[in-house]
């Protein structure tokens, strides 16, 4: 791996169509308030290909790529640390919360930088460098512990996929009370299903790509629905036909969508955490007569974040397990392409020293 007196390093880009490309650049030197992360595992993320493998078009403004090192789920340790820097120092195993906000409005200030309308809001591997290169300059905010029991690969995947698995959770108020319908079980769907049974709750998955649904399996998730014309009367006779207090869509399909409306129990709380796509349903009928919560859940805060961590190091459960493909950063190409199949678990470039 290249060292940091060797000034340069190799990272990875994403023009979009498809493709990818590697950048030489400096490795860089934290200022104030920052430190450098040594690399070492930076896992793929859906939203990577939805918004910025796929597209021609990348879209335009302070949202969109930016053309810098591609990877917003880094996890590693700290190599250097800047001037002020007072939590942390070198040798720190840490994970990254993907996007640094201003630091001053009301949702930074409340941990929720992913919210943050600043224009001086940078996601890394959107707006500023991610984690596809050796080294990433990280401010100190953004950082939130490793702990020891924690692989790096744990935490690369904390960084966005369980957090964002963890959010909607907590958004729903998942218990031990609870019977939990899940529909889509990628990487994100499949991190729900595995915090909602940690919390003790009852899970029942819903997922079309027989892979997954076989990732699912050997997890211990056995109550699995197919979609389809006959997945409604299926999910509710795994109910025990009383339907679902929790359900919680994570693949932005409108037909899983409206099957968590339709399986939601009377009182029930809907949250949709998939991107993309759409929803049309009648309101009075599956939403107004059932008295159902409907919830959006985006990221986690970082308070969150740091939360998830402990609660992971004490259930002993590793996000690690639904890692199906493990790629070194030469081999990155082979690693988007092969997450762009829709036919994997998770997906991680990872470094061996």
């Amino acid at each position: 791996m290249t060292r940091p007196d060797s000034q340069t390093m190799r990272g990875v880009v994403l023009p979009g169509e498809r493709r990818l490309e590697y950048r030489e650049l400096k490795v860089p030197v934290p200022g104030p308030g920052q430190v450098l992360v040594r690399m070492k595992a930076s896992s793929l993320c859906g939203s990577d290909l939805r918004a910025i493998y796929r597209p021609k078009d990348q879209g335009h403004g302070p949202e969109a790529y930016q053309g810098v090192i591609a990877g917003h789920e880094p996890c590693g340790q700290i190599e250097q640390v800047g001037p002020g820097v007072s939590a942390y120092t070198a040798g720190d195993r840490v994970v990254l919360y993907h996007i640094a906000g201003c630091g001053a409005c009301d949702d930074c200030r409340a941990g929720y930088m992913i919210s943050c309308t600043s224009p001086a809001r940078a996601a890394y591997g959107w707006q500023r460098d991610g984690g596809h290169a050796p080294y990433l300059l990280a401010d100190e905010r953004t950082l939130v512990r490793l702990p020891d029991s924690l692989s790096y690969v744990d935490g690369a995947i904390i960084a966005c996929g369980f957090g964002t698995a963890f959010a909607a959770c907590e958004r729903a108020a998942v218990s031990g009370a609870d019977r939990v319908l899940v529909t889509g079980l990628g990487p994100v769907g499949l991190g729900v299903a595995l915090l909602c049974r940690a919390l003790g709750a009852e899970v029942v998955g819903v997922e079309g790509v027989p892979e997954r649904r076989e990732l699912a399996r050997s997890l211990g998730f056995t109550q699995l629905v197919e979609p389809g014309e006959a997945a409604l009367e299926q999910a509710m006779t795994l109910s025990g036909g009383r339907g679902f207090e929790v359900a919680i869509d994570c693949s932005g399909v409108a037909s899983a969508r409206h099957l968590c409306l339709e399986a939601a129990r009377t009182w029930g709380r809907v949250v949709l955490v998939g991107e993309g796509g759409t929803l049309e349903f009648a309101p009075s009928p599956l939403l107004i007569h059932k008295q159902l919560s409907l919830l959006g859940s985006w990221v986690c805060s970082v308070q969150q974040m740091g939360r998830l961590a402990e609660l992971l190091e004490r259930w002993k459960l590793h996000p690690e397990v639904t890692v199906t493909h493990r790629f070194t950063l030469g081999q990155a190409r082979e690693a988007y392409e092969t997450f762009d199949t829709g036919r994997t678990g998770k997906v991680v470039i990872v470094w061996d020293d």
